[in-house]
């Protein structure tokens, strides 16, 4: 049975409770992903800030004024958008059940947490490389028509 730890990216990017908007616009723009962490200064996760956090707080009235959205989210902490508390799965969790309950919850992302510690986080991204290598693998297997002769 394949486990979450397999295919998590491990020591996620993270980010504080006191961090700012503008370092989670910054940090997914930087590293091209859709999900942070947000752990307390001992490393507790309290929280998981996505892209659509983010976006939802530039459209909403925690920013009143659209024009000035980066100066304004310089002082809007993660906290206030942040969503918590948080699902989370264990590093030896089945991909397939793990895969299901993203599917049920409609949920973006896992923390994995070992002994609830944060080790890694799991994205619905990583269920579609998994699903990409599998087609890939099925279509490496099956003979191409042309390969056979059937006699005629």
């Amino acid at each position: 049975m394949l486990s979450v730890a397999e295919i998590m990216t491990a020591q996620p990017y993270t980010l504080s409770p006191d961090d700012s908007l503008a370092q989670a616009r910054k940090l997914m723009a930087d590293h091209h992903i859709r999900h942070i962490p947000i752990v307390s200064g001992n490393g507790i996760l309290v929280g998981v800030v996505s892209q659509r956090d983010v976006l939802a707080a530039a459209d909403s009235s925690v920013l009143p004024d659209p024009q000035g959205r980066e100066q304004e989210e310089r002082y809007i902490a993660l906290s206030s958008v942040m969503t918590s508390p948080v699902q989370t799965v264990d590093e030896h969790a089945s991909l397939r059940g793990t895969a299901m309950h993203l599917m049920h919850n409609r949920l973006g992302c896992l923390p994995v947490t070992r002994d609830d510690e944060l080790v890694g986080i799991i994205t619905d991204s990583d269920f579609v490389t998994v699903a990409i290598n599998l087609m890939e693998q099925l279509e490496q297997a099956e003979p191409l028509a042309d390969d056979f002769d059937d006699g005629y």
